[in-house]
């Protein structure tokens, strides 16, 4: 059998794996380790949840903590560079013990937040930086940052990142670092951009494909709910209210957030996660879906890639996706690390062909089921379960700040709507990954077509007097505050901004 061990990995990171009841390498993970342990630069292909992020993850810290160099201020000696915030959050998680260990720093660089705690990090000195493209971008313009001192760079989800749009500044980032530095880029697929970049950057990179990229995770089954457009609220809500933890996906933000609104007041606890919402509401609604307070996660594109939770059981797209990555990406988010899993894709009338299209260039053959009331022994076979509504989900009040006296503390806030901050939270991590979901976000240097209007509309409903804040205490828009009974069954997927 083989063993990381077997692979060259010191016995202080092995130590350190088996605690986390992480004892056998993934293929992914057998496949890279030898080459990038030895120094090489490594193309790692592999689909989600394959193991990825400990592939890049062991061999650079195993490569750092045998220097022992301390790192200059503002010199990172390693770099990590992530499409979104979730996924960067979720590398350091797991790069966090690993580096404790190894005596070794890290931090983790965003936008969306205050970028003077990461300042004041990388003034001390860190071994290891771990960022989306346009933070970074942003504090090496304020010479905060330096990449002359980086040993290894690893490009994570670098598919994702041309989806994005983000490559111009990945390219940057990547002739910032030593000409002669080791590089690891891993993506689940290839296409032009990708390969563009690997025949820039890479020097005779050692490629590895654990397994296809086009191929779905062999321990999950595949299904397709050809429904009427009005049932798939009460199909959704019966679903999720099976035992286990649902992820859905809907294409827009608008769509996210209705469906959550809905879910909740069928007794269903459930958190929405999409550009819409700030930093600390995303790690709130992913903490909550991580405990078990709420059992269910709507969320747009954003959350197919880099976010991992235990014991996904169902994934349903209750918006079919615009393109095959897109739903095995999605899709990824269930039957990870070799456990069964389940995906459901609800289909009307208008969608068969666009299904039949998407399912065929997935490569997956889904079994296709009409269902017209919500008494089909389907859904329980899909869900299997007794179904509980315990009722809608509560997130804590948020601590009130002290009050101060007037003109003390004046200047302190800066991210308004419509101001660079603002802008900036639009581009890291809510970038969509489809044309069609609402926002039309866009990577760094783009113009942002939403931050006029969302400026303007804040300044109508200053004016429209009590009516309007009344709306805002009980908690939704005035569709969400007329009852259950206001929102059609469509209402979750029609795209309005």
């Amino acid at each position: 059998m083989t063993t990381f061990a077997s692979l060259g990995l010191p016995t202080s990171l092995t130590d350190i794996l088996a605690e986390q009841g992480i004892t056998e390498p993934t293929p992914i993970q057998a496949a890279t380790l030898p080459d990038s342990l030895a120094g090489r630069d490594v193309l790692g292909r592999g689909r989600t949840g394959s193991g990825k992020t400990y592939a890049f993850l062991l061999p650079l810290i195993a490569r750092l903590a045998a220097d022992r160099r301390k790192p200059r201020p503002g010199a990172p000696r390693a770099l990590i560079l992530a499409p979104t915030r979730e996924l960067v959050t979720q590398i350091e998680a797991s790069a966090a013990p690993l580096a404790r260990a190894a005596g070794l720093k890290t931090r983790t660089v965003f936008g969306g937040v205050g970028q003077r705690p990461q300042v004041d990090a990388l003034a001390k000195g860190v071994d290891i930086v771990i960022a989306c493209p346009g933070r970074l971008e942003d504090l090496i313009g304020q010479k905060h940052c330096t990449l002359s001192d980086v040993e290894i760079t690893v490009l994570d989800e670098a598919d994702h990142m041309a989806d994005l749009g983000f490559l111009p500044g990945v390219r940057r980032l990547l002739a910032a670092t030593p000409a002669g530095s080791q590089r690891l880029l891993f993506s689940a697929t290839l296409d032009k951009a990708v390969d563009a970049l690997v025949k820039q950057f890479l020097k005779n990179p050692v490629t590895h494909q654990a397994d296809s990229a086009q191929s779905p995770v062999g321990t999950m089954s595949h299904h397709v709910l050809h429904v009427e457009r009005d049932q798939r609220v009460a199909i959704l809500t019966d679903l999720a209210s099976a035992p286990g933890r649902t992820v859905i996906f809907t294409r827009t933000k608008h769509g996210a957030k209705a469906l959550a609104r809905q879910l909740n007041r069928n007794g269903v606890p459930s958190v929405d996660l999409h550009g819409n919402l700030s930093q600390n509401a995303r790690v709130r609604n992913l903490d909550a879906f991580h405990a078990g307070e709420a059992t269910a996660l709507i969320a747009t594109d954003i959350a197919a890639r880099g976010i991992h939770v235990d014991d996904v059981s169902l994934v349903v797209h209750a918006d079919p996706p615009a393109e095959h990555k897109a739903y095995l990406h999605r899709s990824g988010r269930t039957a990870r690390a070799g456990n069964e899993g389940t995906v459901v894709t609800l289909m009307t009338s208008d969608q068969v062909r666009d299904v039949r299209d998407l399912t065929r260039a997935a490569g997956i053959k889904p079994t296709t089921t009409r269902v017209e009331s919500l008494s089909h022994p389907i859904l329980i076979k899909l869900a299997p379960g007794e179904r509980t509504k315990p009722g809608a989900y509560e997130p804590a009040a948020p601590v009130q700040p002290e009050r101060r006296p007037a003109g003390e503390g004046a200047g302190t806030r800066k991210s308004r709507p419509g101001s660079r901050a603002r802008k900036r939270q639009a581009v890291e991590g809510n970038a969509p990954a489809q044309r069609g979901q609402s926002g039309g976000n866009k990577p760094a240097g783009s113009k942002s077509a939403g931050s006029k209007g969302g400026a303007g509309q804040a300044k109508t409903q200053q004016k429209s007097g009590g009516q309007q804040r009344s709306r805002r205490r009980t908690g939704g828009s005035a569709q969400a505050t007329g009852g259950a009974g206001t929102h059609s069954a469509a209402s979750f997927s029609s795209g309005r901004r």
